[in-house]
């Protein structure tokens, strides 16, 4: 089979496209081919060494297909099932061995394309919105990276909660996706400051929760826009980590909670993983939730699409296609 492979942390360019042979299922495992599999930061991250991972190693957490192979002792899925996952190394191929208790049936009127779209993105904007924070009726949310995967996802599940929502992006072109996903008021940071503008929405009194998934450089200023006993939810670095920060901050601020939470704590479970997919997988049958799927590269461009996500040149879902 191919895959794309890293060998050494670095850049994209280290992300080479290798012919190796196809995996058998162990026990509890089955074989699935992969129709498609998403790109996510935390890629990224794994690819630079931001996040460890033992070498060489074949990329990507999250993809959608159909069963192939049964492993011995493998119960829940038969061959052609179509099935998808958030949290199951080596996506970034033709064909992978999968612990079935990983992965999560694919309902009709769902494509395998939406599924591999959905489930990394859209668990995280779901454990965000319904988990981390429960969001309702009367909270003010800030969501930057609002044209994003997970910034579209994650307007839609909130303006569904009945939030009101603040996002930031980079463009103008930016902005109009995220207000056709809901958001309103869409502050282009590029041009204004965020943490001005928060205020002058909010008349000062700031918004209960902060979603910042660009870290460094909009850490601290994110916290500064959030209410008394606001959260700050910290979910990613794609500007780069937070290694500087004083807790203690936190209490003449107005005695605000800061998270640093991770996807895979919240689909520990079987349970949990499959009421996230359920709800997701649901919402998009029904038409309640929109994904934005417009980038597609072939497996043997892996690296340009690495490329054009840490660019901020793609909006919505990057898909690799096998």
């Amino acid at each position: 089979m191919k895959a794309v492979r890293v060998q050494g942390f670095g850049g994209p360019e280290v992300l080479s496209l290798e012919e190796m042979e196809a995996p058998a299922p162990a026990a509890g495992e089955v074989l699935v081919e992969i129709e498609a599999a998403g790109l996510n930061y935390i890629d990224t991250y794994q690819r630079s060494g931001l996040y460890q991972i033992p070498l060489p190693a074949t990329l990507g957490l999250e993809g959608a297909g159909t069963v192939t192979e049964v492993g011995p002792g493998a119960g829940i899925f038969q061959p052609g099932d179509r099935v998808a996952f958030a949290n199951v190394m080596g996506a970034y191929a033709d064909h992978v061995a999968a612990p079935e208790e990983r992965l999560v049936p694919v309902p009709e009127g769902v494509s395998l394309d939406a599924a591999a779209a959905a489930m990394l993105q859209g668990c995280t904007a779901h454990y965000l919105s319904q988990s981390t924070y429960e969001l309702g009726e009367e909270d003010r949310c800030l969501i930057h990276a609002a044209a994003g995967g997970v910034g579209l996802l994650l307007i839609q599940m909130a303006k569904n909660a009945g939030a009101y929502v603040i996002g930031t992006c980079s463009t103008e072109a930016k902005a109009e996706l995220a207000r056709e996903a809901g958001a309103d008021e869409v502050i282009l940071y590029s041009r204004q400051d965020f943490k001005t503008e928060v205020g002058r929405i909010t008349q000062g009194e700031g918004v209960t929760v902060a979603y910042d998934s660009v870290g460094k450089a909009t850490f601290e200023d994110s916290i500064d826009c959030l209410s008394r006993r606001g959260y700050m939810v910290l979910y990613g670095n794609a500007s780069g980590p937070v290694t500087e920060f004083n807790p203690a901050s936190l209490a003449p601020r107005g005695s605000l909670f800061l998270t640093r939470p991770s996807l895979f704590d919240y689909i520990a479970s079987r349970e949990e993983l499959l009421a996230r997919s359920t709800d997701l997988f649901n919402w998009i049958r029904e038409d309640i939730l929109q994904l934005r799927m417009e980038h597609h590269y072939p497996l043997a461009e892996a690296r340009a699409a690495h490329e054009a996500l840490e660019g901020r040149r793609t909006t919505g879902k990057v898909l690799l296609k096998p």
